[in-house]
């Protein structure tokens, strides 16, 4: 989840994360606790996604959605 609205709160991630018993989701859990805040996992995100993203996202795909959206 990529939280565009800025509403992204530590008790939204322990909603999403409810169900998940695995070792990662109660160490991200933990973390962001522990921070008290959701601000650092999203800037981290935000920098190991942004070549992923980047090569995703070519310009002929961006053209495209643009292109879909107008004639929408």
């Amino acid at each position: 989840m990529l939280d565009f609205q800025g509403d992204l709160s530590i008790e939204r991630v322990r909603e999403l994360l409810a169900g998940d018993d695995s070792r990662d989701a109660r160490n991200l859990l933990a973390k962001v606790v522990r921070e008290g805040k959701v601000d650092d996992m999203l800037l981290v995100l935000t920098d190991v996604l942004l070549e992923v993203v980047q090569n995703a996202l070519s310009d002929d795909v961006m053209r495209e959605q643009l292109r879909m959206y107008t004639d929408s």
